[in-house]
């Protein structure tokens, strides 16, 4: 029996195709100044960015085909996050958006909602509550899983139309997400009551004003909802995520809270494309450095960095660093129950160390800014 098992594993083994991805070029990274990293004083803002199904796998072929290096990979204050949800050992990106969102875990595909449905109050709508000016961005559409969960307070994630109602109420005052082509399937007049809410509503990134108006929804154009590799423009998700600092630093004295999602890593995963994973995460990394850089011109500022879940099971192959060569090869086209890495940097980076639930993230964050649920 022992020899059938060891030559069934060994022909598994075997059969796996890894499949190469060479970067053309190396991508330069931030490194920080670690002024205020690990410091025990006030934290004034927080930006909590998610590399959607990014595990350690994904940032390290992300690393490797870089040449070695990476922005994120520059934090010092490193952990893992446990991501089961509240019905499932393999959670989605609706259950692990909440339990980030709200500090509560609840089923798989509910967005906003405890077990029972519900609805429990979310960082955004805490926050502002509180006189912090929030801010939501996504690569993803703005009625994604992840993105929505800081808005959103719906029993099943495929409620688009419910889900965009629910964004005319949002707390947030700058609001990122794609697509122009959402809202004309599910009722364009939702553009005309964003207005309506007071938003600037937009389509083009590089359309931001110079001069911040009172609230900002960017509802890109179709070409900015595709990958990397599919034609979205790499200059997208830092530009914005360095508008969206500014913006939101401009709002409030009491500080602010920032959610920047990088959703195709997931996708790419999903699809077993090793590329796909590479470009999108070191698109994300450019995100991380703008990030960083806000920190260190602050030193009030609280930055994590993790993903909701790992997608793919990928595994590493062969490869080469000085060539920037990498190969990959996914386990499955779903999500994985791997602990994804948590890094964090600034004043109480500290406090996301070691093995925690996903539940945590959110209490930890609302420490660090002293403020009680």
């Amino acid at each position: 029996v022992c020899m059938l098992v060891a030559s069934a594993f060994v022909a598994l083994s075997a059969s796996a195709q890894f499949t190469p991805y060479v970067s053309p070029a190396r991508q330069a990274v931030y490194t920080p100044t670690y002024r205020t990293d690990g410091a025990d004083r006030k934290v004034k803002n927080v930006i909590l960015l998610v590399g959607d199904g990014m595990g350690l796998a994904h940032m390290t072929a992300a690393l490797h085909a870089n040449g070695g290096d990476l922005t994120m990979a520059r934090m010092c204050h490193i952990g893992l996050v446990r991501t089961q949800s509240a019905n499932r050992y393999i959670t989605d990106s609706a259950a692990a958006g909440t339990a980030y969102a709200t500090g509560c875990k609840t089923r798989n595909g509910s967005l906003g909602v405890d077990t029972t449905g519900r609805s429990l109050p979310n960082m955004t709508e805490i926050l502002s509550a509180r006189g912090y000016a929030t801010g939501i961005v996504s690569t993803d559409k703005i009625s994604g899983a992840t993105p929505s969960a800081f808005y959103t307070h719906q029993p099943q994630r495929s409620m688009t139309r419910e889900i965009l109602s629910d964004l005319l109420r949002t707390r947030a005052l700058f609001v990122v997400g794609s697509s122009v082509s959402l809202f004309n399937a599910t009722g364009e007049e939702r553009l005309d009551s964003l207005r309506a809410q007071g938003f600037t509503v937009l389509h083009d990134f590089t359309a931001l004003p110079a001069r911040a108006p009172e609230k900002v929804a960017l509802i890109a154009c179709d070409r900015d909802a595709t990958q990397v590799k599919d034609g979205r423009d790499t200059a997208y998700l830092r530009s914005v995520t360095r508008y969206a600092l500014s913006f939101l630093d401009q709002k409030s004295k009491k500080g602010f809270f920032l959610m920047v999602e990088g959703a195709e890593i997931d996708h790419a995963a999903h699809n077993g494309d090793i590329e796909g994973v590479v470009r999108e995460t070191l698109d994300f990394d450019k995100a991380v450095a703008e990030a960083l850089r806000f920190a260190d011109r602050d030193g009030e500022t609280l930055v994590i960095v993790l993903a909701d879940h790992e997608t793919g099971g990928l595994a590493l192959g062969d490869g080469d660093i000085s060539r920037r060569e990498v190969s990959g090869h996914f386990a499955t086209g779903g999500h994985s129950p791997v602990l994804v890495p948590v890094y964090a940097y600034g004043p109480h980076a500290q406090d996301f160390c070691g093995v925690i639930d996903n539940t945590e993230v959110f209490a930890r964050i609302l420490s660090a800014l002293n403020v009680k649920r």
